[in-house]
């Protein structure tokens, strides 16, 4: 059983930073694949990125690529994503979560965190 928890959202202007942080309990961390999800009012559940176990390995969506940076420290159990350049289209519900395999379907995800609200004023 694994338990994730997201801190780091708020309100933040267009083009600022966020760093959104999810920590996972338990000592199975580094066998996982994590990614972040978003979720906007209306809409579907979409990938944003994800990091493969020793975090070497990195896949992004379209629409974040070249802004945002994934990554993982597995000896604190804990995965970030670093925002940058942020947009009003980028407002969501942000999830973690973890998976025994690569995927970015999310659905196939076995744990997932509360999430943590990002919200970006134009």
């Amino acid at each position: 059983q694994v338990q994730l928890v997201e801190s780091g959202g708020g309100l933040v202007q267009a083009g600022g930073s966020l760093r959104l942080s999810c920590t996972a309990s338990g000592r199975t961390f580094s066998t996982y694949r994590m990614a972040w999800f978003r979720q906007a009012p209306g809409k579907e559940r979409e990938f944003v990125a994800v990091v493969r176990t020793s975090g070497g390995s990195t896949t992004y969506s379209e629409s974040v690529k070249g802004r945002f940076t994934i990554s993982r420290d597995n000896a604190k159990n804990t995965v970030y994503l670093q925002m940058n350049s942020l947009k009003p289209e980028d407002t969501a519900v942000y999830y973690c979560a973890a998976a025994a395999m690569i995927t970015l379907i999310a659905r196939r995800y076995d744990y997932w965190g509360q999430g943590t609200q990002v919200t970006v004023s134009s």
